[in-house]
């Protein structure tokens, strides 16, 4: 028997927490607009300030034309000095596989440099590791070590995450009053996501009395702060009449908002609305979109709903092929533009990563025969000379490849 896969209350979600945190990837500019030739000569002449300007000028415009070489060279200058900024991004760019292979040991050592110096952004991605276990020995005690560290510089998102802990009884005991306490800490500096929980716990009644209308106003705050989890919650409440008059119409508005964002649970609860008619005509057609990109992106419940429709649409042999017609609905063209444009940028940061993999190879067989004996000398050349010509053909057709999914990518954001 088919088991459909609907939201329940209890299940929905409230935020990613041991999703790969990508914090403060570009931290706070020393130097206003982009490098003038003053801050160029800086950077060339030593100054680790200067040096990791020109790189975020460069990294902010990695999806351009740009020479990630070259830019990852002025971060490496730079931390190398001991700057922290620069010593963070590198971990970062190691976590995301962004400009470099993924390597979350080499990116927990870089966090360790800029936290050890007092980096809040570098203490909370290396507490993120911990949480997650990723590079290091999973420890919430850790983590929430380098959490308070880093809410003890104000934070916000620090702040929201040992919201989240005693939420949730991680590393310590369950504590609602003091989840509750650091939410509000993380709201009042502008944290969405803490809004977001603040609303939730409402909604749940937890640590407080149950109340909608005040989990309704924390929504519409976060939703104002651009959440798109936010947004889908307020959805759900008007899709099930929570606290309020059940209204498909405000539902699927909201959903629709959270889905131009990537919003995965949103893009499903809009597949099943479209599938079984709540406020529209039921529309296979749409509803095998939306499932698709919740699916798309890893969300079990759309993969689940997306098998289990396909199934019974092929069973009913007419109705599949009518399904499965092109749709034109402007929202599910902007969800689709959206997700394709995040797999652009991956697809061209993992490309560039494997190419300067590559250079990376080739350094290493250039300074393999240093200080050998002459005739070893000549017999690493010989060898390693082939074998170079290998790794930079490799890297050529991966930049090659970066070049073509630029230009995709600029066709697509020219597109209104």
């Amino acid at each position: 028997m088919n088991t459909w896969t609907n939201i329940s209350a209890a299940g929905r979600p409230q935020f990613s927490v041991l999703a790969v945190f990508f914090l403060c990837l570009i931290p706070p500019r020393l130097f206003a607009q982009a490098p003038t030739s003053d801050i160029r000569q800086a950077a060339a002449a030593g100054n680790a300030q200067a040096q990791f300007a020109v790189a975020n000028d460069k990294f902010r415009e990695r999806y351009g034309t740009l020479d990630y070489a070259e830019m990852l060279s002025w971060y490496r200058k730079s931390a190398a000095q001991g700057f922290a900024p620069a010593q963070n991004q590198l971990g970062s760019m190691y976590e995301n596989n962004i400009g470099l292979p993924q390597n979350y040991k080499r990116a927990a050592t870089y966090y360790r440099l800029a936290a050890k110096q007092g980096s809040a952004p570098a203490e909370y991605n290396l507490a993120a590791l911990f949480e997650a276990g990723h590079g290091v020995h999973r420890s919430y005690k850790e983590a929430l070590s380098w959490y308070r560290k880093a809410a003890g510089q104000n934070l916000p998102s620090a702040e929201k995450e040992i919201g989240y802990f005693y939420q949730c009884g991680l590393g310590v005991n369950r504590d609602y009053a003091q989840a509750l306490a650091w939410y509000r800490r993380a709201a009042d500096h502008g944290n969405s996501d803490a809004e977001n929980q603040l609303g939730y716990m409402a909604e749940e009644g937890w640590g407080q009395p149950q109340n909608y209308d005040v989990a309704l106003s924390w929504f519409y705050k976060a939703s104002e702060h651009g959440s798109a989890q936010a947004q889908e919650n307020i959805g759900y409440i008007f899709q099930h009449g929570t606290g309020v008059k059940t209204d498909y119409v405000q539902a699927m508005s909201w959903f629709v908002k959270a889905a131009a964002q990537g919003n995965s649970d949103a893009q499903n609860q809009l597949g099943w609305m479209y599938q079984f008619g709540q406020g529209v005509q039921t529309d296979n057609a749409r509803a095998l979109s939306w499932y698709g990109l919740a699916a798309g992106q890893g969300n079990v419940k759309g993969q689940n709903n997306l098998q289990i429709l396909t199934d019974n649409l092929q069973d009913e042999g007419g109705e599949w092929q009518n399904a499965t017609a092109p749709v034109s609905d402007a929202a599910i063209a902007q969800a689709q533009r959206w997700a394709k444009i995040q797999d652009l940028h991956r697809a061209i940061d993992h490309a560039e990563a494997e190419a300067l993999y590559q250079d990376d190879l080739i350094d290493q067989l250039e300074h393999t025969g240093k200080g050998k004996s002459g005739a070893v000398v000549k017999m690493i050349n010989a060898t390693g000379s082939v074998i170079a010509v290998k790794y930079r053909i490799e890297a050529e057709k991966y930049r090659a490849e970066a070049a073509r999914l630029r230009d995709e990518l600029a066709q697509i954001e020219s597109q209104n």
